[in-house]
């Protein structure tokens, strides 16, 4: 069975920092792609970052240049770390899963297979 399993979200100030972690189970890690979105309520989810196999990274406009996303192959484990973050960034934060062999950065909550349960992070100011 599947798992991924988000952790690491908080309450923070303006400016702060958080480092959220995924850790899967259930499948090939190596083999698939990785992303993180997030959600606010009435708003589609959105991708944060993206990782691919051999750690190609791309990252969405509203948190390029403050966030990392990476991943350690060896415990099953994916990462976000946020810097610099601002009340826009409070939002339930997903890890998600896709099996994939190349190709253009899967933005599309479409495209993944398997997501976590979420993981709320909220800053105020």
């Amino acid at each position: 069975q599947v798992q991924l399993a988000e952790s690491g979200g908080d309450s923070v100030q303006v400016g702060g920092s958080l480092t959220l972690s995924c850790v899967v189970s259930g499948l090939p890690f190596g083999d698939y792609c990785l992303g993180w979105f997030r959600q606010v309520p009435g708003v589609e989810r959105e991708l944060g970052a993206f990782i691919d196999r051999d750690g190609g990274t791309m990252y969405g406009r509203s948190v390029k240049g403050r966030v990392t996303i990476s991943k350690d192959n060896a415990v099953n484990t994916l990462y976000l770390q946020m810097n610099s973050l601002k009340p826009d960034d409070t939002a339930v934060y997903y890890c998600a899963a896709a099996y994939c062999s190349g190709g253009p950065p899967l933005t599309d909550r479409s495209e993944y297979h398997y997501w976590g349960q979420g993981t709320q992070v909220t800053v105020s100011s």
